[in-house]
């Protein structure tokens, strides 16, 4: 990837490698961040002010660190405790390995949903790393713990079909709402910022599995700007470059509701107070997937196309 966007960057910029590697190093120290942030961020086109308005990687673990430190953000970083702990907040289904090997009917409860499907996961996987989809005719409780030990995964949940709407724009996978909030100091919720996180002829909707995220406005839960790669040599997308559908402009459905949702959620744990929630959107209304005391600098930065820093230094 490196080699890729300092090609796209030399050519687009016609500076030389030593002058562009200089100003790589030279970033890197000055404003804390990695080497492909200095791309990312678009640095070669910004002046150091500019500059100086990104959270980059160092920033950001030193601050996610003070928000949601060790001792409590254990919470966030497993799934199945993530999922036990706030389950009042989940519509959908879960198990775990353990407890299908206890009371193997415990998986019945997962295998009878409406969807037909369910997913296999790790309880600490990270982006969707050996995620498995699958239809729930395939298994008995058995055959499910079976598998569940041949993938090395330990949970299993109730496969979540979004709303009409979404699946319209891209069917390919599970398009989830990041919604990031922070609680001040007198214990109030305030939202740092939402992103429409969208896949791309992928099974998952990560920006680092070649997806796009585009941004929303709070307020009204309209989408108010195109998709973004992560990759800096994919234009941006108005409308979904394989369905086709309008993605400038699409309105969230059940939006206040999902507001609510996740304020009610950070409210109900105080002990981290900065969390990047993901939800699905259903036809029955939001759920909340999972929540992360790491949320991503990138999918909140990029979709808005600036820097977002002094947005994080009023609350330390």
């Amino acid at each position: 990837m490196f080699k890729s966007f300092s090609a796209h960057v030399k050519k687009e910029n016609s500076i030389s490698s030593l002058s562009l590697y200089s100003d790589i190093l030279r970033s890197s120290l000055k404003y804390n961040i990695s080497i492909l942030e200095y791309f990312q961020f678009h640095f070669i086109n910004l002046n150091d002010k500019e500059r100086n308005t990104f959270a980059g990687t160092g920033f950001m673990y030193e601050y996610q660190l003070l928000m949601n430190p060790k001792s409590t953000r254990f919470v966030l970083e497993n799934k199945l405790i993530f999922l036990e702990k706030y389950g009042k907040f989940i519509k959908h289904k879960f198990c775990s390995l353990s407890n299908i090997e206890k009371n193997p009917d415990a998986a019945n409860e997962v295998l009878k949903n409406k969807s037909g499907k369910i997913v296999l996961k790790s309880s600490d996987g990270q982006c969707g790393i050996g995620i498995e989809v699958r239809n729930t005719n395939e298994f008995t409780p058995e055959k499910l713990r079976q598998r569940l030990i041949e993938t090395g995964n330990n949970m299993v949940e109730e496969f979540v079909v979004q709303h009409d709407d979404i699946m319209k724009i891209s069917p390919s996978g599970l398009n989830t709402i990041r919604i990031i909030t922070q609680l001040n100091s007198k214990d109030e919720v305030e939202i740092l910022g939402a992103r429409f996180r969208i896949s791309v002829n992928s099974s998952v909707d990560n920006l680092a599995a070649g997806n796009i995220a585009a941004p929303i406005d709070e307020n009204t839960g309209v989408v108010n700007g195109p998709g973004v790669y992560s990759d800096i040599t994919k234009p941006d997308e108005i409308v979904h470059p394989i369905t086709k559908e309008k993605i400038l402009g699409f309105k969230i459905p059940f939006w206040s509701e999902t507001l609510n949702l996740v304020k009610e959620a950070a409210l109900s744990n105080k002990t981290n107070r900065s969390i990047g929630w993901d939800l699905a959107i259903t036809n029955d209304g939001p759920d909340i997937i999972e929540g992360n005391h790491d949320w991503c600098k990138l999918l909140w930065q990029l979709p808005v196309k600036k820097g977002l820093k002094h947005d994080l230094e009023k609350y330390l």
